[in-house]
């Protein structure tokens, strides 16, 4: 059997094939391990991930439980909620056999990150880039006498099959009911490792996730809202969502959308302009002008990283796209004032805005951190702060205090909103006007 295995294994590294399809085929007779960056594969009867040493802290000893190759518990990293965190998904399940946790079969679920960007996926390869997926590799809260949370690049492959490119495990669900009823989108190919039957967590429930994951709270954004743009005034906004919807409040005019187009990419940002019209930004960098003149693009030219939002000059004469690691790109008259380019983010950034002068411009990181050039100043974040959905985009008004448009409206200051995913809007000396979450 384990000759098999190794032959299966030969096959895959040379055709290429699905990892997802490797591992489902592999792991009811043996078992296969992705650690880390690359690929290594251990086959060995008996076990799932675990017969590795890789250790979350330099500072665990091999024979501790942080470097026993295996996922952390959920419920112990979440609050202790046993189920899958915030910017994660089910990615795939294994059941171990006569477990006294649940007088039968108990059922573990992987929970892995999603990713910012795809940069590392392709060629047969399902994870993107340790820095795409918005977690850090470590041990879980009791150290090294936890499991590992957020170092396997590793899919069993059962559920959520539509997403390709995935991120590492953060944690595991445990449930003594099958996956598929947690997870309608997981299937019954079985993956068993009975050695794992009695590790447990003081967190974890014999009982189906509970409560259950938080739902989208906004039905009409589906937690796709991806940027937001100020109204000239700063009297509105409007935010956007990935398959190109756009929602509108205050004074901001509606010139159209790109929601009845089928997009090659999804939308990532959008920005406005003096005029009263608006740009939207695509994750390829692609420009849709609406009511503005266009000043080129990066559509159809190799990016480091995908591009996830932009800004426009408040003279309506340029404008900046910006990626995922901070790289700026200037387009028209638009200033270059620095980026985050080869500097290193706790997360990526997500969307940037422009100050009243043109003189500078932020950018705003997943978890709501600030980070500001020019003369671009600093009111304040939700870095550091827990959050229902991550930050996807940011606005400020473009019309500085002291002119008769910001006098019109008094509660108008330089300061700037920012976006969840879910539409809702955080506001820093700004005026909130409504949101659709």
């Amino acid at each position: 059997m384990s000759g098999t295995l190794v032959e299966r294994a030969s096959g895959f590294l040379e055709s290429k094939i699905s990892r997802r399809s490797f591992i489902n085929r592999s792991a009811f007779a043996g078992s296969a391990v992705a650690i880390g960056a690359g690929l290594d594969l251990a086959l060995k009867p008996g076990t799932a991930y675990g017969q590795i040493c890789s250790c979350g802290n330099g500072n665990c000893g091999c024979g501790s439980t942080c470097c026993a190759g295996f996922s952390e518990f959920c419920c112990s990293v979440n609050g202790g909620y046993n189920y899958c965190p915030t910017n994660t998904v089910m990615a795939g399940w294994w059941k171990a056999d006569n477990s006294s946790y649940c007088g039968g079969p108990r059922y573990y679920m992987d929970c892995n990150a999603t990713c910012q960007c795809d940069t590392g996926c392709g060629a047969g390869w399902g994870f993107c880039d340790t820095d795409c997926d918005g977690t850090d590799c470590g041990c879980g809260p009791d150290g090294c006498d936890s499991y590992l949370t957020g170092c396997l690049q590793f899919r069993y492959g059962q559920c959520n099959q539509d997403i390709e490119c995935i991120g590492r495990i953060v944690c595991r669900v445990v449930a003594c009911i099958p996956p598929w009823e947690v997870d309608p989108s997981c299937t019954t190919t079985n993956a068993e490792d009975d050695g794992t039957a009695e590790q447990d967590a003081a967190c974890w429930t014999t009982a189906p996730p509970s409560p259950p994951p938080p739902a989208c709270a906004s039905p009409a954004t589906n937690c796709q809202v991806v940027g937001m743009a100020s109204s000239r005034d700063g009297a509105g906004y409007a935010m956007i969502t990935s398959f190109g919807k756009l929602f509108h409040y205050g004074d901001f005019h509606f010139d159209g959308d790109e929601s009845a187009v089928v997009l090659d990419k999804p939308i990532v940002g959008m920005a406005a302009t003096p005029g009263g019209g608006y740009y939207l930004v695509g994750a390829d960098g692609g420009i849709f002008a609406f009511d503005a003149p266009f000043y080129g693009s990066m559509g159809g030219r190799p990016l480091n990283q995908p591009m996830v939002g932009m800004c426009c000059t408040p003279s309506g004469l340029g404008y900046w796209t910006v990626a995922g690691d901070g790289g700026v790109f200037s387009f028209g008259e638009a200033p270059f004032f620095g980026s985050m380019g080869g500097h290193p983010l706790n997360r990526p950034i997500v969307g940037m805005a422009v100050t009243p002068t043109g003189k500078g411009y932020w950018f705003v990181a997943a978890d709501g951190g600030i980070f500001a050039f020019g003369d671009a100043g600093f009111y304040g974040s939700m870095g550091g702060h827990p959050l229902d959905q991550p930050v996807v985009g940011m606005a400020a008004p473009t019309v500085a205090p002291a002119t008769a448009k910001a006098t019109a409206h008094p509660t108008v200051k330089p300061g700037y909103w920012m976006v969840a995913k879910d539409g809702g809007i955080f506001s820093f000396d700004t005026p909130f006007y409504g949101s659709p979450a």
